[in-house]
């Protein structure tokens, strides 16, 4: 299971140390795409066939699954991580997540997420993070 946060610099050519912890899991090659809330997702080479398989059974006919479906694949990329536990963040990914300096790598149970700094301090005081709010949605889900 992926978990944890993790804060890290990314550097002049756009790579950033994964976490030992998370390359374990991911492997030496996994699958980085556009996320929602302006992050990043990363799945390993695994997970991405079990997403994959629940994704293609979404209709053809729906809008808003080919809307997803282009949004999802399109800045999909295939990421290898080097001898020094470093990953390249293609330029249009780094664009998507607003992603300039530092960033924070988190796991997310079967993904890894990375934002930028900004955005994830912004998400981290979000409204919707208040400790009351967290409980009654936990309640409503039977947790």
């Amino acid at each position: 299971m992926l978990i944890g946060e993790y804060k890290h610099v990314v550097d002049s050519k756009g790579r950033i140390i994964l976490p030992s912890k998370f390359r374990e899991e991911l492997g030496e090659r996994f699958i980085l795409t556009k996320g929602l809330d302006n992050c990043l997702f990363g799945y390993s080479l695994k997970e991405w066939t079990v997403l994959e398989e629940k994704l293609k059974k979404l209709p053809l006919t729906s809008k808003e699954a080919r809307t997803f479906l282009r949004f999802f694949f399109a800045g999909a990329c295939e990421c290898e991580v080097d001898k020094q536990g470093r990953i390249l963040i293609p330029q249009n990914l780094r664009e998507y997540a607003g992603i300039q300096k530092e960033v924070f790598i988190i796991g997310v149970m079967t993904r890894i997420e990375i934002w930028s700094e900004d955005n994830w301090l912004k998400e981290m005081t979000n409204e919707n993070l208040s400790v009351d709010r967290i409980a009654q949605k936990m309640e409503e889900l039977g947790i």
